[in-house]
């Protein structure tokens, strides 16, 4: 009766901080939006800019990195603010995903609207660009830190990722395909399907395959606009999902000694802290050799392998092998470890270089599915460990509070500046190598070049982040290990309290 006694008051405590099915599905389904619309634009964004908008490849690399760098500069600072933010009815993050929604549908329209002006295009698209990445960095911060905010279970957090990983994929999925499937039109060209004579020239090859788009209500415009409103729709839907299935906790290991941690220090501690800097500096080089595979693979099958007409049903395959493969992948590091299901990302490297060397259909088909087994896991991995390097902290640290976002803000800032530094240089590499937009076959050195970035560069870039994430030191035990003295912390600190209530009652 006494064990049974004991036991009673803690049941409602586990019950609380247990989620459901229905909770996950709605934070899962809350990130998918900036997935739809980020997939859309890692997918097309780049040959949008070159085939579309008839911008030289030059100024291409400087709207993708300026505006890559304004979302990785913009996630310190939504860190500070956020961190500094007061609890509300609603919560301390739910506002500022509520408030950022609106004004990031109307940038990402205009990114994907041609003007019918020709010489300031660069700006204009520089503008939304970075209006777009600093709003999604908006949301995505404050979201993302919602997972320390959803339970203290370890297994609950790495279910709600898990969930959030397999919808993100299918948002990837969607957005690659919904927009894929919009525009391949703007990309088809009868001219350049024609088998050319026998005499060929290089007035063939250098013939435009559509003429400039210079009219916004032109087909391969209009296009872009109706595939930018869809998706702008998503994400409406996203955020009501969200806002209406998700009940934001406080932090449920703070202490009320507990006193928030000044934003600079806890950036200076965070970048002292081992784990986190080895899983940063691992995962922000794999997730750039993921960039560059996205924003290279359209360009790379339309003018490197002669798959044009192939090419939205390959993106589909990478993205729909992903979302299948996330919840094998879940059940793999629960069972094995997640340094172990790191090694999962490597599986694309050789069938990338074969893609590479021997440019086949069937080939080509094989390589997409193997990459979505790896994008699943590089997805997935990175913010199922990341909850763990927060723990660790909260460990070491046991008296501060609001360190959650600036670790989030930071890595997602990390993440993006070295994208943003890949797809510039990618870009600036095919300027050097004299890409033309538009027309039909591009020269031996362009070709070159799009192979390089589509296997050499990814393969280096992977296998150095692996080697880094082999010294990362926080393994399964040691996680049940935080586990287990964070609620001792948590438990040794209610018992003083009730001691300490119990005494002034006592004297009262």
């Amino acid at each position: 009766m006494a064990g049974a006694a004991k036991d009673t008051p803690q049941r409602p405590q586990e019950e609380e901080y247990r989620l459901s099915i229905c909770g996950k599905l709605c934070y899962a389904i809350g990130g998918a939006p900036n997935q739809v619309a980020g997939s859309a634009a890692a997918f097309f964004l780049q040959i949008y800019l070159l085939d579309i908008a008839h911008i030289t490849p030059f100024h291409a690399s400087l709207v993708l990195f300026i505006g890559k760098a304004s979302g990785a500069v913009t996630d310190p600072v939504a860190g500070f603010f956020i961190s500094k933010s007061r609890w509300t009815k609603i919560g301390r993050l739910m506002p500022w995903m509520l408030a950022c929604t609106p004004f990031t549908v109307v940038s990402y329209f205009f990114m994907w609207y041609l003007p019918p002006f020709v010489s300031g295009r660069v700006v204009w698209y520089l503008t939304f660009y970075c209006l777009f990445q600093a709003l999604t960095t908006l949301f995505q911060v404050p979201y993302s830190a919602l997972t320390m905010f959803l339970s203290t279970d370890q297994k609950e957090r790495d279910s709600a990722t898990a969930y959030r990983m397999t919808m993100e994929v299918l948002g990837t999925l969607i957005g690659a395909a919904l927009q894929g499937q919009i525009v391949a039109s703007a990309h088809v060209s009868h001219h350049c399907t024609v088998t050319p004579p026998v005499n060929t020239t290089d007035s063939w090859y250098d013939t435009p395959s559509f003429p400039d788009p210079s009219d916004p209500l032109s087909h391969q415009a209009t296009v872009y606009m109706i595939a930018a409103g869809v998706i702008g729709g998503v994400y409406l839907l996203g955020i009501v999902i969200l806002f209406l299935g998700v009940k934001e906790k406080d932090d449920p290991y703070a202490l009320n000694s507990d006193r928030a941690i000044p934003f600079c220090k806890g950036l200076g501690l965070t970048m002292k802290h081992g784990p986190y800097v080895k899983l940063t500096a691992s995962f922000l080089l794999i997730s750039t050799a993921v960039q560059l595979e996205q924003s290279n693979f359209v360009l790379f099958c339309t003018h490197a392998a002669d798959l044009r007409n192939h090419f939205q049903y390959l993106v589909v395959t990478i993205l729909v092998s992903a979302a299948v493969s996330i919840p094998f992948w879940q059940k793999f590091l629960q069972r094995f470890g997640k340094k172990c299901a790191a090694c999962g990302i490597s599986w694309m490297i050789p069938f990338a270089v074969m893609l590479v060397t021997i440019p086949n259909l069937i080939l080509a088909y094989v390589v997409a599915f193997v990459s979505g087994l790896s994008i699943a896991a590089s997805l997935l991995l990175p913010w199922s460990m990341l909850p763990d390097v927060v723990d660790n902290f909260r460990l070491q640290n046991p008296h501060g509070k609001g360190h959650e976002t600036i670790f989030y803000s930071s890595y997602v800032f990390f993440t993006k500046m070295s994208a943003g530094i890949g797809l510039g240089i990618s870009a600036a590499g095919l300027e050097f190598t004299g890409y033309k937009p538009g027309i039909c076959r591009q020269s031996n050195d362009v070709i070159l070049t799009l192979k390089i970035l589509i296997g050499a560069v990814p393969a280096i870039l992977i296998l150095v982040g692996l080697f880094i994430l082999l010294f990362y030191p926080i393994t399964e035990e040691s996680r049940k290990e935080t586990k287990l003295a964070l609620e001792a912390l948590r438990r040794s600190h209610q018992s003083t309290e009730n001691l300490d209530d119990h005494k002034e009652d006592t004297s009262v």
